[in-house]
């Protein structure tokens, strides 16, 4: 899933049960995007012990990465178009089940296939979890507290870059890093408890998503124009960011604890960037993803020139982690708006696509860190950004009012 999202409200034709899970059920799908956003980037500050451990290069270590962003691109549309007539709260619960299994799985992974073997069953949780679960609030609370939900619920996401990552990055260096999924494994375990507990029965919507309404989207000029901006920010981001500790090692020359704090301050920039942008993009979506896209490249292309130093380094993951904070909203902003009629099936294509991004950027970004220096990384990341700026001032809706 992406990084941060603050997520705008479901249109009132959206489908809902009359019984409802409350603020309870809230939290409890939460906490459960929380864990799911933390395991998926918990290697980005990770990566170098986990490659010391099984002797590989950062770049094949950047796997881990790749591994579930492409398992979740086809399993978003797979398991959403397969279980369109399952009831969501099991869907929930033996998902969380397997995210726990995956977890241990990694924690205590004899070799390095057994961890990406964990990795593609962490894939599989993402694309069905965030395609169910993603439009669950309006069933769960009354429609005049959805918006709220809807926020509370996204929230997770920068919440996983502030505190799961690091606090994961601190008990890696203080008990390795095979603890950090350990522990990520028992949180999980609470997480489903707390799903059984509070979510009621959901049954799947009246209009479920089937392959002829993705097909159909897909046709659409919006939802094309959408896939682009969405696939160009996105590699460009994550094709940056998952090299990002090696290049702190390298030329920042940070050590673990810094590195920690680091990524700590780059997730609550995250999170501010969330919160400015979420009402503004309903508002003013083409200026504000026009804006988040410059800002990413900005902070991007700079980071060779001035992160050698701390504080250079410290003020472009601030700039970074702001740029990046908007960029979901506004995709899924933009997917929604282009497909009023189908939220669902817009979340399918807005996850899919994603997610299949972030697994083809860590692959080209492993690709050319082996090859060259995560120096190289950041300045096509900054290159690739600018280009998706330019397509969204050009194509995006100018407002997702409706």
């Amino acid at each position: 899933m992406p990084e941060t999202a603050h997520a705008p409200s479901i249109p009132r034709s959206a489908p809902r049960d009359r019984r409802t899970g409350g603020w309870p059920a809230v939290l409890a799908v939460t906490a459960g995007v929380f864990a799911i956003v933390t395991t998926e980037i918990l290697p980005v500050g990770l990566l170098t012990p986990i490659g010391a451990t099984f002797r590989i290069s950062d770049g094949t270590a950047g796997l881990t990465m790749t591994l579930p962003g492409l398992v979740a691109a086809v399993a978003a549309p797979a398991v959403t178009v397969a279980t369109r007539r399952a009831d969501r709260r099991t869907m929930l619960c033996a998902l969380l089940l397997l995210l726990a299994l995956a977890d241990l799985l990694n924690a205590f992974a004899p070799a390095y296939w057994a961890v990406l073997l964990a990795r593609v069953a962490l894939g599989l949780v993402i694309g069905a979890f965030w395609s169910i679960g993603s439009g669950l609030a309006p069933r769960l609370v009354p429609a005049d507290r959805q918006a709220r939900a809807n926020t509370l619920i996204f929230t997770a996401v920068p919440l996983g870059s502030v505190l799961g990552v690091p606090a994961g990055v601190l008990l890696g260096s203080l008990a390795g890093w095979r603890a950090a999924f350990a522990a990520m494994g028992v949180l999980t375990l609470l997480v489903l408890a707390a799903l059984l507990v509070c979510l009621p029965p959901l049954p799947p919507p009246a209009t479920t998503t089937g392959l002829g309404v993705l097909r159909g989207l897909l046709a659409g000029r919006g939802t094309r124009t959408g896939l682009a901006v969405t696939f160009l920010i996105v590699l460009a981001h994550f094709g940056g960011y998952t090299y990002v500790t090696p290049f702190l090692a390298e030329v920042t020359h940070a050590g673990p604890g810094l590195i920690s704090g680091l990524l700590l301050a780059y997730g609550a920039a995250g999170l501010l960037g969330n919160l400015l942008a979420g009402q503004r993009a309903a508002r003013a979506l083409r200026p504000v993803f026009t804006a988040a896209a410059a800002l990413l490249a900005g902070a991007t292309l700079l980071l060779p020139l001035l992160g050698a130093s701390t504080p250079g380094a410290t003020a472009l993951l601030l700039l970074w982690g702001v740029a990046y904070g908007a960029v979901p909203v506004c995709s899924l902003s933009w997917f929604l708006t282009a497909a009023p009629h189908a939220t669902e099936a817009a979340g399918v294509l807005f996850t899919s696509s994603f997610q299949a991004t972030i697994g083809i950027a860590a692959l080209v970004g492993g690709g050319v860190v082996d090859r060259t220096t995560p120096t190289t990384v950041l300045l096509l990341a900054g290159a690739t950004a600018l280009l998706a700026a330019v397509t969204a001032l050009l194509t995006a809706p100018a407002t997702t009012s409706r």
